[in-house]
């Protein structure tokens, strides 16, 4: 592998830059994507996620622009076949029932994830 982390396989978290919700919120938000895409990755393909479990569960959370980029993602992860979860608010505090706020992908092999999100940036 030519990049040089230990690390081959990650979960990737994708938020939105258009949803104006609190550090609190967004946090909550991530750890759903990362429990769902955990959870369906051991059914879906548990080769992957045993990998990436034991190599120390790698998490990474970057940022796109708005649902319809979560979209494009959600279809390009469809087509390399990687487990992928929409994560929709119950609209309880900060955003209305149904809202889309983040995107889970993986985990599954880091090389395969970077196609669909490895032009995205870091969330700061």
């Amino acid at each position: 592998m030519s990049n040089s982390s230990p690390f081959e396989y990650k979960l990737v978290i994708v938020t939105r830059r258009d949803l104006k919700i609190s550090t609190g919120k967004l946090v909550a938000q991530a750890c759903h994507a990362a429990v769902e895409a955990s959870e369906d990755g051991k059914k879906i393909n548990h080769s992957a996620w045993k990998k990436w479990h034991d190599e120390g569960s790698k998490k990474v959370v970057v940022v796109a622009d708005d649902i319809v980029e979560l979209g494009e993602l959600v279809e390009k992860a469809k087509k390399l076949d990687i487990v992928n979860v929409m994560i929709q608010d119950r609209g309880l505090t900060e955003v209305a029932p149904g809202t889309v706020t983040v995107l889970g992908i993986g985990p599954d092999r880091s090389d395969k994830i970077d196609k669909v999100t490895g032009n995205l940036p870091l969330l700061k």
